[in-house]
């Protein structure tokens, strides 16, 4: 059943006023009253949003009659709840209003969630005549400073991102294959700490400007030409998609050695700890975390859960349970709704020899619901569109991070692996896949230059009528952290890789990547994509193999600065020379090229005045 936002946004705003400790409703009202006093103060309007601060609960109940006697009942208004969490800022929270016509003929229901954020640079005092006397002026503005002083019970934070992608995908004339377009993320989040209790919120507004809308060809297997197209398709065909939502919204429970939390979130599998050993640490967030579950990073909208998750530890080991569902996001910019996919997480995770060992075994449940998407698979057309199942899978495996000092540097080694059964609507399920990864680093040198190679496989299906579907499911990923020219996926692939990372300064990474990349199956699809993302598609998509199994040899590199302690400029560019798989979709022109420049910025505000546990 689809759960809406309304109950989870009274919870995680009343949380806090319920679980305060004496003295903190007192708190919060006296800053509120003297952020508002120092404004004029004029009276609510009937209708439109107040021009200045102010705290209120409120829903409006309209009426229209139209000339022909039918009527519109307009139930809320599109109002809600307009707090005054910190000196100078509100924080709107607007439910979604209820349409209801007189007419049967024409759609009622209920509209979107928005959210407003406002901060007051300048302020007149309440009065005129306060207004023209400094020394009224001074006083009037004494309270909101003392307050401000004090210390705020929140903390604030800000993550903007914009990035310029540039793609010349394999060539399809006469649809456009070479383009550019902007990507803008903007994350604003607010949290308090309350002893052993926190809460947050978080909302997120993507963009994406200028995206083509000739860059979906009509022939099934060319498909999309690249995320520009993507992008397209997902918004309803809109060249300039945008939307603003609630991202994250939780409250947790911290204990002595673990935590409990309920509400949406995102969430990272592989990232359950925080080794100190450096090398482990790049290791388990660039080679094992995201494999199979994460917040599709890359992407403008993203990924986020709604359900509950707990982490449990005690020096050297980790215990992780997450039991959530999906949410809509990713290419399409509206991440408010909830999907039909839920998933289960179990994992334990332990250090040994001092951080030189990471190892971590686990198992996913996952349920697609959806029924009514055509599954991306080998088999005919007309055969999945017929299939109705359920899908159901489990997955189990475990990853080992080891590090070995020797000479003038020392020796890393990675293993990852995973077994999958289950239902694929119709069909069995049953699949598998692993990596194995090593390198060698020169920590003695300033610049740390790291030499690595390593080989993935995953299992295709080599039978499309055989009752069976052995094609590894990569659940609900970031595929861009193992391709990061985003043409491919980790299912029904082979991969062999070098790559040099170096940081020439402390504060500047560089890394080149070649890979060689083939189907695993002649007989399966060439896979793309990160998992569910909306209700009308599937997710992952597929390109027919042609009976060849040659996909393509990948160069790149990429440079990452981070020039200040708030702001990053990271670089990317990656050339593809397609081979047999490809020529055969695209005979015009097999390669393809991708770059992007991008800018980080982040800021935040440490909660103030707020007691520990």
């Amino acid at each position: 059943m689809q759960r809406t936002s309304l109950l989870l946004l009274t919870l995680l705003v009343s949380s806090p006023f319920l679980l305060a400790q004496d003295g903190f409703i007192g708190h919060w009202e006296r800053r509120a009253s003297a952020t508002q006093s120092v404004q004029p103060a004029w009276p609510p309007p009937l209708i439109t949003g107040y021009v200045g601060l102010i705290q209120v609960a409120r829903t409006d109940f309209l009426c229209q009659t139209a000339p022909n006697r039918t009527e519109t009942w307009n139930l809320d208004g599109g109002k809600g709840l307009n707090l005054i969490p910190h000196a100078n800022t509100e924080l709107d929270i607007n439910l979604p209003p209820y349409l209801e016509h007189s007419v049967p003929a024409v759609a009622k229901g209920a509209g979107g969630t928005s959210f407003l954020f406002k901060y007051r640079f300048r302020f007149g005092d309440a009065t005129p005549a306060q207004a023209k006397s400094p020394l009224a002026a001074s006083a009037a503005a004494g309270p909101a400073q003392s307050a401000q002083v004090g210390g705020s019970p929140i903390s604030v934070s800000v993550y903007d991102r914009t990035r310029v992608d540039a793609w010349q995908w394999f060539a399809a004339p006469p649809y456009e294959n070479a383009y550019s377009y902007v990507q803008s993320l903007l994350r604003v989040g607010v949290a308090q700490r309350i002893h052993r209790w926190d809460w947050a919120l978080e909302l997120s507004q993507p963009a994406v400007l200028d995206v083509p809308n000739n860059a979906v060809s009509s022939v099934s297997a060319q498909g999309q030409l690249g995320l520009g197209g993507t992008y397209y398709a997902a918004n309803n065909n809109n060249t300039e998609p945008a939307a603003a939502f609630l991202k994250q919204g939780y409250l947790r429970y911290n204990g002595e050695s673990g935590s409990i939390r309920i509400g949406r979130f995102e969430f990272f599998d592989g990232l359950e700890t925080q080794p100190g050993n450096p090398t482990i640490a790049w290791l388990q967030a660039n080679r094992i975390s995201q494999r199979l579950i994460a917040n599709f990073g890359f992407s403008n909208a993203q990924r986020s859960f709604d359900g509950l998750d707990a982490h449990f530890g005690s020096g050297s080991w980790n215990v992780t349970a997450m039991a959530a569902r999906s949410d809509q996001g990713v290419f399409n910019m509206n991440g408010n709704p909830e999907l039909n996919v839920d998933l289960q997480y179990l994992a334990f995770t332990r250090s040994e020899l001092k951080g030189h060992i990471l190892w971590r075994t686990f198992g996913i449940g996952f349920h697609d619901g959806r029924t009514y998407v055509t599954k991306t698979d080998n088999r005919a057309a007309a055969v999945r569109s017929s299939d109705h199942g359920n899908i159901r899978i489990g997955t189990f495996g475990g990853d080992l991070l080891a590090d070995i000092p020797a000479g003038p540097g020392q020796f890393d080694f990675l293993f990852w692996g995973v077994g999958q059964n289950g239902r694929w609507g119709e069909l069995s399920h049953s699949a598998d896949a692993a990596a194995v990864e090593g390198g060698y680093q020169l920590t003695r040198v300033s610049s740390s230059p790291w030499l690595r190679g390593g080989w993935f496989r995953s299992s295709g299906d080599s039978n499309n009528s055989d009752g069976a579907h052995n094609t590894f499911f990569q659940v609900l990923t970031t595929p861009r952290l193992y391709a990061r020219t985003p043409f491919y996926n980790l299912m029904n692939n082979k991969d062999e890789f070098v790559q040099v990372i170096d940081k020439p300064a402390k504060q500047l990474a560089l890394r080149a990547d070649l890979h060689w990349l083939q189907l695993t199956s002649a007989h399966d699809l060439w896979y793309l994509g990160g998992g569910a993302f909306d209700n009308k598609v599937f997710g992952y998509t597929g390109r027919p193999s042609n009976g060849a199994t040659s996909l393509a040899t990948v160069s790149d590199i990429s440079a990452d600065w981070q020039a200040s302690k708030n702001v990053a400029l990271n670089f990317y560019y990656g050339y593809i020379q397609g081979k047999t798989v490809v020529a055969v979709i695209y005979p015009t022109d097999r390669n393809t090229q991708f770059g992007y420049v991008e800018f980080v910025y982040k800021w935040s505000s440490k909660q103030r005045g707020a007691s520990g546990k």
